[in-house]
């Protein structure tokens, strides 16, 4: 099993670059496989999440070359171009892989099967299965988890859909299968949540009309390929966020995609009076991007507001860390999501944070975490991710304010979304050590 060692951090500093966006790097090639033409894809993320969702437009009939480890070239298909593949589709530890290809798949003539790693087997896939079956999907799974059992030939039709729960994975899901659908296809979002796939669709050339929370999809004849440009991702930008706020000196985080439906983490830091700025603003294609610079803050506690629950929903693990070095007490509650990600990052951050000296409280939809504003925090000592990546790389960020180091066990799956985070976080002042 693979561990970090992190012994703690003196300071970190300096200017660092992140990896490109994991959502708009799956999406890019799915839609790339889907258009007509070639979809030219530079910044893209070679994750094990993204090339999981690479060798699933493979299987199923879509020429990808990557060009690069950053830059791929994907010959698209076109929208009833792609080919029944030879077995099931294994979607590695993704769960925006699955939803999405569900939806992807459930117009299409032949029949598919998703699969996925031990992890990915136990999320629920029935959020994304029912509305898909209220539109005329023949979807199955195995008591509402994988795999997923797609009959092929189904006649979608679209539908008015009111998110049970603020999800842009099932919205995405909804308005791949829309395209596969006669008639348009609304969803409308009790929160708002993420729009790259609204943002890419437009791209693509397809009628994309959002008001307010309301997305509607008209169903395209083609989706015309493009040229994209994959900002580095702010997810993976949150943990220098923490760490620079942290910490004891300024940080800057280079090119990351600030696209206002992911930036969450930003206001509730803000609130907890961090010193943190954007700057040099500029676009990627559809998607504005920025530097972030951060400087060291007394961070306070606070009770995280709802509505911004689900714009942060990634970062709450790096921000749980926060917290824990803020004076005073943070409360977070609404964020029942955490608790079915790839591990329950509630109950697993709690478990963590406790083992290192951390007071804090599972609440049905959240968590309470006392903040102690001392130099040194946490304990050290061990704690398990759980398979969890971002939980991983939360923990190791939590060694800028310890007093021991710290082992993080089952860390093997931080390359789903960060492959290089080790290295970048040395480049920034972190101790973190691989040992095996």
């Amino acid at each position: 099993m693979t561990e970090y060692l992190v012994e703690p951090a003196s300071q970190v500093s300096g200017t660092i670059r992140v990896p490109g966006d994991k959502s708009i790097s799956h999406r890019a090639l799915m839609l790339g496989g889907i258009a007509e033409g070639i979809t030219e894809v530079r910044g893209f993320l070679e994750s094990e999440d993204c090339l999981a969702t690479m060798r699933a437009m493979r299987a199923l009939g879509v020429q990808i070359e990557q060009t690069s480890a950053r830059e791929v070239r994907v010959r698209g298909a076109g929208r009833a171009g792609l080919k029944p593949a030879a077995q099931a589709l294994d979607m590695g530890n993704s769960g925006t892989a699955m939803r999405l290809m569900t939806g992807l798949l459930a117009g299409q003539s032949f029949d598919s099967e998703l699969i996925g790693d031990s992890s990915l087997m136990k999320r629920p896939m029935e959020r994304v299965a029912t509305p898909l079956r209220q539109m005329g999907a023949r979807i199955e799974t195995a008591s509402g988890k994988p795999p997923v059992r797609i009959r092929g030939g189904a006649q979608l039709n679209g539908l008015r859909y009111e998110l049970p729960v603020a999800s842009a994975q099932v919205k995405s899901a909804v308005l791949l299968a829309g395209l596969y659908a006669q008639g348009q296809t609304t969803v409308i979002e009790p929160a708002v949540t993420r729009d790259h796939t609204e943002r890419m669709l437009l791209s693509f050339g397809c009628r994309v009309d959002v008001a307010h929370r309301e997305i509607r999809l008209a169903p395209p004849q083609r989706l015309d390929a493009c040229s994209l440009e994959v900002p580095g991702d702010f997810s993976s930008s949150a943990f220098f966020m923490v760490a620079g706020s942290i910490g004891a000196a300024p940080l800057t985080i280079a090119g990351v995609g600030v696209n206002p439906t992911r930036t969450g983490l930003l206001d509730i830091l803000g609130l907890m009076d961090a010193d943190l700025r954007v700057v040099n603003h500029r676009s990627a294609g559809a998607e504005p991007v920025a530097d972030i610079e951060v400087r060291p803050a007394r961070l306070r506690g606070i009770r995280v507001p709802e509505h911004l629950v689900p714009l942060a929903i990634d970062e709450f693990p790096a921000l749980f860390v926060a917290a824990a070095c803020a004076e005073g007490e943070t409360v977070v509650t609404g964020a029942e999501e955490l608790r079915v990600k790839e591990s329950d990052r509630i109950a697993v951050m709690a478990e963590g944070l406790a083992a290192m000296g951390v007071t804090c409280e599972v609440l049905r939809d959240g968590i309470r975490i006392q903040g102690r504003p001392d130099r040194q925090v946490f304990a050290g000592g061990t704690v398990d991710s759980h398979g969890d990546h971002r939980i991983a790389m939360s923990f190791a960020v939590a060694s800028t304010r310890s007093k021991a180091p710290i082992r993080i066990l089952d860390v093997a799956n931080v390359a789903t979304s960060f492959p290089d985070f080790p290295g970048v976080a040395r480049a920034a002042g972190l101790n973190v050590r691989i040992q095996d």
